[in-house]
C-alpha cells in the first residue's frame, strides 16, 4: 500500500470525477500519466478497474469493491492528518516518562504538578520501572525521558543531574529491641538480622551490595522487596532492617519511626545522583523541551 499510495489516490481521483480529463486537472498531472498508473494498478491487482467509454470511465464491479475500500482508507487519513493539525496548532503533544513508583512519588510529582497545570493539552504517560528497566526503555525510544539513577555508562543519554540520594539500612525501634536482647552489638547488627533489600538485579541493590563487597561487610540473611515504598512500611511494622533511600525517610528518622543503622567502622554509602536522562533526538518533541525548561527553572 505504501508503495502505490499515489496510484490509489489517482484511482479514487478518477473514480470521483468519472473522467481522466478532469482528473489530471484536479492533480495537476498529464492524462496519459494518470492512463499509466490506472494501468499499473490494474496490472498489480490483476483486476480490470473501469470500463472506459467516449463519455468518461465507470467503475466495474471489482473497481466498486476498491473504490469503497480506498474511501474509507482515504477518509481515516485525511481525519487523522486534521486532528494532527489542530493538535499542533493548540500546542497539544505527548510526553512519555519512564520512572520508579518511589522516584515519582517522592521527586518526580511536583515537576508533573506544575507541568500539567501549564501545558493542559499535553498528554502524559508514565511507565514504572526500575532505573535498568527505564533507561531500556529509552533506548527502545518507548519513553521519552526517564528520571534514573545516574548509569555508569551514558553512551548516547543525556544526563540531567536533579539531586543526590542516600543510601541507608534502617530499622523499627521496636526491631532493635528484640536484637538487643540477644545482646547483639551495633556492629553486628547486618549479620544476625534479617535485612530486607530490594530485588538483586535493581540498580540501587547492585550499588549497595558493590558496597558491601568491597568493605566485606557480610549480611547473614536477605529478603528480596520488588519496591521501596514496601521497604520503607516493612520497616516500620518491625519485619526486619530495610535498605532504604535516607532521603525518602528523613521524617520518620525525625519522629524516630525509624532508626538509621550505623555500618561496621562508621562507614557510610557513598552518595549518588538521580536525574533525567533522554536521548538527544528526543529534544524534537516539543513537550519534552518545555519539560526540561520548566524543570530547571523550579530547582
Amino acid at each position: 500500500m505504501a508503495e502505490s499510495l499515489s496510484g490509489y489516490r489517482i484511482f479514487y481521483e478518477v473514480a470521483n470525477c468519472k473522467n481522466i480529463s478532469r482528473a489530471a486537472s484536479q492533480l495537476y498531472i498529464s492524462q496519459p500519466a494518470i492512463s499509466k498508473s490506472i494501468q499499473k494498478l490494474e496490472e498489480q491487482l490483476g483486476a480490470k478497474l473501469f470500463i472506459r467509454s467516449s463519455k468518461g470511465v465507470l467503475l466495474t464491479p471489482e473497481g466498486q469493491m476498491l473504490y469503497e475500500t480506498v474511501q474509507e482508507a482515504f477518509s481515516s487519513l485525511d481525519s487523522g492528518i486534521e486532528r494532527l493539525r489542530q493538535r499542533v496548532s493548540m500546542g497539544m503533544g505527548s510526553l512519555r516518562i519512564g520512572v520508579s513508583s518511589t522516584l515519582c512519588k517522592h521527586t518526580l510529582l511536583p515537576y508533573l504538578t506544575e507541568f500539567t497545570r501549564r501545558e493542559p493539552n499535553v498528554s502524559l504517560s508514565i511507565t514504572t520501572g526500575s532505573s535498568r528497566e527505564t533507561l531500556s526503555l529509552i533506548e527502545e525510544y518507548k519513553v521519552d525521558v526517564g528520571l534514573v539513577g545516574k548509569p555508569e555508562r551514558m553512551d548516547d543519554i543525556t544526563f540531567e543531574p536533579e539531586t543526590c540520594i542516600q543510601d541507608c539500612f534502617v530499622a523499627a525501634p521496636d526491631y532493635l529491641k528484640r536484637l538487643n536482647q540477644d545482646r547483639i552489638g551495633k556492629d553486628q547488627i547486618l549479620s544476625r538480622a534479617t535485612v530486607m533489600m530490594l530485588n538483586e538485579e535493581n540498580m540501587t541493590r547492585l550499588y549497595i551490595d558493590d558496597f558491601l563487597r568491597r568493605r566485606q561487610i557480610r549480611i547473614r540473611e536477605t529478603l528480596d522487596i520488588s519496591d521501596m515504598d514496601l521497604l520503607i512500611s516493612f520497616a516500620k511494622l518491625g519485619i526486619g532492617v530495610a535498605a532504604v533511600i535516607r532521603n525518602f525517610v528523613e521524617e520518620d528518622l525525625a519522629n524516630h519511626v525509624l532508626v538509621e543503622l550505623p555500618l561496621p567502622g562508621g562507614r557510610t554509602i557513598p552518595s549518588r545522583e538521580i536525574g533525567f536522562a533522554y536521548k538527544k533526538n528526543h529534544l524534537q518533541n516539543p513537550a519534552l523541551v518545555k519539560f526540561l525548561a520548566l524543570k530547571k527553572e523550579l530547582q
